[in-house]
């Protein structure tokens, strides 16, 4: 690498609008899990998403003061709270670094697999049961099923009761549906299964989604300022039409009060049965609900991402965050209350809104469009997983810069190209959304990773709530452009003990079927990787020392990490937060 590319710096280039619209690729993450909180919330679920903003809203006024603290830093709220950590423990501040990183980057991969299944929906459809062309199929070929096929033997023991020419015709209906099945739909080049996690499978979905994000990559390779005006036209064209579904149905009384009136839980996951009274079981799979909504509501902390790269971070980093959170609330206030209240239970958890593939045909529907309407909002809803993937990329490639700038990652993620974009860690995050593709390209992969790398989140999220008192006793003497009231630091503390609350009970309903480690333990794993990575980058390759100005901000000279004023206050933190998780991944039991 040249000394020229080693010399160059990320380019103040934005304003705080232009760190809104890089933000504005929240809101489409509702759409991500709205399916499967669904699924396990039932009636609860727009319940879920309103408790889960109203927290994440809550939680970014600690992110918007430190982020404030940190003009010349990228990378977002985890490297801000990380430093405060840094003088209690030098393993605890990568470690923040790492687990937002690994929160984040998945959204590549997971939109990708979404955008590529209504890519080969539009293209290569599998029929529907009831359509034309299986009808004619069942018609010439029935006679091939009897009542002596092994098939319909099958089928007959597992539908107790069913009547014999039933399940002749249910046989044939399959078949003729695999029959019509396109090819490429059922196509692999190969399927490999790794002990622990589960099945890669390099399949249609996998290269679709590796030639989408080679896309993105082209369009951020361009730099921040070229990004945010991408994501600005995308979020207008996507995001007004995703209000008018959010508006409509409550503007017309199209809203079943049936529908979003019983505050209980389902009998079990995916049920689509509402219970008769709360349960352990219940209240397992309602905290099951926000602990994977939190993926999503509050990740509108990424418009800190780009403070290095703001014109006036002083005054823009909290424009940013705020008005990120303002959009934020509007979505998942009115998106998942006017699905539910349309589509119901048994709507919203139907296969093609738990995978996403069918929610564009389902947003079309509550307009009352027919298929043109229809039409447009999948094309809409391909958009809308582009603005989610950019915002993601553009955020968690920071976060891996600034990491490597401050001496916790690897030395080569902090290269940037002639245009000021983190390219190394732009290739670092598609390559590892590269393997994760190949891990979610089925439903259950799907949330599988989902759910482990929202291990990483609420970690990140609990070490940086916690990180906003510590700031304040630590270095109260910074400088903070905008100071959130001391009541707020203290709530949102409690509030990072509710998240881990959220990880110990929630972790265990999304996923455990997938591999033989819950997605607890799985993301812990991947959280302790970076010990090793730090202890190589640190100890080895930097001698002990962390490089020039990485705590210049903080008022510390190099070897020097300030007195622990805090005291030991910061490791009872800890302490009882591992605890806390420890006792609810225990106590909590899903419906029997």
């Amino acid at each position: 690498m040249s000394d020229n590319a080693n010399s160059r710096e990320l380019v103040r280039a934005l304003d705080w609008r232009g760190a809104f619209w890089v933000a504005a690729g929240v809101p489409p993450l509702v759409l991500f899990s709205i399916g499967g909180i669904a699924g396990t919330t039932g009636q609860l679920a727009f319940v879920v998403w309103i408790i889960s903003m109203t927290m994440g809203f809550l939680q970014s006024f600690t992110y918007a003061e430190i982020a404030g603290m940190f003009g010349n830093k990228s990378g977002g709220a985890s490297v801000y709270g990380a430093t405060a950590w840094l003088r209690y423990s030098k393993f605890i501040a990568p470690l923040s670094v790492w687990c937002n990183w690994f929160a984040w980057s998945p959204v590549l991969s997971l939109g990708c697999a979404i955008a590529a299944g209504y890519i080969l929906n539009a293209l290569f459809q599998i029929p529907a049961a009831d359509s034309q062309a299986v009808v004619d199929w069942v018609a010439a070929n029935a006679s091939q099923f009897t009542a002596q096929t092994q098939s319909v033997i099958d089928y007959m023991a597992a539908n107790a009761g069913i009547a014999e020419a039933d399940a002749i015709k249910a046989v044939a209906t399959q078949a003729g549906v695999e029959a019509l099945t396109p090819a490429i739909r059922t196509w692999y080049l190969f399927k490999l299964e790794i002990a622990g996690f589960g099945t890669l499978q390099l399949n249609s979905v996998f290269f679709i989604g590796v030639i989408l994000m080679l896309i993105i990559f082209a369009i951020q390779h361009r730099g921040i300022a070229s990004t945010a005006t991408a994501q600005k036209w995308l979020a207008i064209i996507v995001l007004v039409p995703l209000l008018l579904v959010g508006l409509v149905p409550i503007l017309t009384g199209s809203i079943n009060s049936a529908n979003v009136l019983g505050f209980v839980p389902p009998t079990a996951a995916y049920s689509g049965v509402d219970a008769t009274a709360w349960t352990l079981g219940g209240l397992t799979l309602f905290l099951g609900g926000l602990y994977i909504a939190a993926w999503s509501t509050y990740g509108f902390e990424t418009a800190v991402c780009y403070t290095r790269e703001l014109k006036n971070p002083k005054t823009d980093t909290f424009k940013a965050i705020f008005f990120a959170g303002l959009l934020c609330c509007v979505f998942f206030f009115l998106i998942p209350f006017s699905f539910q209240g349309v589509l119901g239970s048994a709507g919203m958890i139907a296969p093609g809104i738990v995978d996403g593939t069918g929610i564009g045909e389902a947003l079309g529907n509550m307009l009352g469009g027919g298929k043109v309407v229809t039409q447009i909002f999948v094309i809409l809803m391909i958009l809308a997983l582009f603005l989610a993937i950019m915002t993601a990329m553009a955020g968690s490639s920071r976060t891996l810069y600034q990491g490597s700038k401050d001496g916790w990652l690897p030395r080569y993620l902090t290269q940037v190209n002639e245009n000021g974009a983190p390219t190394r860690a732009m290739w670092t995050d598609l390559g590892f959304n590269v393997f994760l593709l190949a891990l979610a390209s089925d439903v259950t992969g799907y949330f599988y990773v989902l759910a482990i790398s929202n291990v990483g989140y609420i970690v990140f999220n609990f070490l940086n709530l916690n990180a906003g008192w510590m700031h304040r006793v630590d270095s109260g003497h910074v400088a903070r452009p905008w100071k959130a009231p001391t009541f707020l630091i203290g709530l949102n503390t409690v509030l990072a003990f509710v998240n881990a609350l959220f990880l110990g009970a929630g972790a265990k309903v999304y996923g455990t079927g997938h591999g033989t480690l819950s997605p607890l333990w799985a993301g812990l794993i991947f959280a302790a990787l970076i010990i090793p990575v730090f202890i190589f980058r640190h100890y080895v390759q930097d001698g002990g020392k962390f490089p020039k100005g990485a705590l210049e901000e903080l008022g510390l000279k190099e070897g020097d990490l300030g007195e622990r004023k805090a005291g030991m206050w910061p490791y009872v933190t800890l302490i009882a937060g591992a605890i806390l998780v420890l006792w609810a991944n225990w106590f909590f039991v899903l419906p029997s």
